[in-house]
């Protein structure tokens, strides 16, 4: 066997060590502080710079986390069940929005092609237009879960590209603060999206998905565009542009009720 054989088989063999440890440890929270020094030491080998390593001082087990893991299933609602809960206490506030911010959405609207009424609809159903955001810290959040046995592989790389926002400067650690699964912000971005979508619409040099109203809304298109919104087309079931409201959520009940909700607010004007 060669030498890049041998090296191949050797890491290989490292690393399925590793998923063996892990897996006899990640349901004992016990093995959780262990295991955050070996995060750090891969942030670091990611090149992570210490500001986004150091988000993980500190950083504990959140048994919270996985209860809520474990507890959430696929949308059993129907359609009319769940859009009829979400949508009409949001519609009045959902137009009132759509005039506050006029200008704003008529700005995202020329430069990302995406309709205004499907980002304030989303902007609604996520987190009530920024009222709820979510109370869990995110980065303990994203450490829990990947450390879990769950879905550990889904989480680990999220973990790390949430160190990378607070590298950057977008967001300090403390204010990171979201749902459950590490969604951040008033639409509720997972860290690699953000990363990928997030945009400094209103200039001050940082993207905050959290307290930028224009940050929130002009990323939130970016991500639609990114996905291959076509602009002035129709959104509804059975359109391109619906396809990508389930790259948003893939779950057609949300997908509708998003459709839903912003022809309701168009019909508003």
């Amino acid at each position: 066997m060669s030498k890049t054989a041998w090296k191949i088989l050797f890491a290989a063999t490292l690393v399925m060590a590793a998923n063996v440890a892990h897996a006899a440890t990640c349901n004992d929270p016990s093995g959780f502080p262990a295991w955050i020094e070996d995060v750090k030491r891969e942030a670091a080998s990611q090149g992570i710079s210490p500001r986004g390593i150091a988000a993980l001082n500190g950083v504990t087990y959140d048994p919270a986390v996985v209860s809520s893991d474990r507890r959430q299933g696929a949308f059993r609602q129907s359609f009319e069940q769940f859009s009829g809960r979400m949508v009409p206490p949001r519609l009045a506030r959902g137009a009132q929005m759509m005039k506050r911010q006029a200008a704003l959405l008529s700005r995202i609207e020329r430069d990302y092609g995406v309709s205004a009424a499907v980002i304030v609809a989303i902007w609604g159903l996520e987190t009530d237009f920024g009222a709820d955001n979510g109370r869990f810290q995110t980065i303990r959040a994203l450490a829990t879960l990947a450390y879990d046995c769950r879905r550990p592989d889904k989480f680990r790389p999220e973990l790390f590209d949430a160190l990378r926002i607070v590298a950057r400067g977008d967001m300090a650690a403390a204010g990171m603060r979201g749902a459950w699964a590490g969604e951040i912000g008033q639409t509720q971005f997972m860290p690699s999206s953000y990363l990928k979508f997030a945009v400094d619409y209103d200039g001050d040099g940082r993207r905050d998905l959290v307290r930028s109203v224009p940050d929130v809304l002009a990323s939130t298109a970016n991500y639609l565009r990114g996905y291959g919104w076509q602009r002035g087309a129709p959104y509804g079931p059975g359109t391109r542009n619906f396809e990508v409201i389930l790259a948003w959520n893939k779950a057609q009940v949300y997908a509708k009720t998003i459709a839903y909700f912003a022809e309701r607010l168009e019909s508003a004007r």
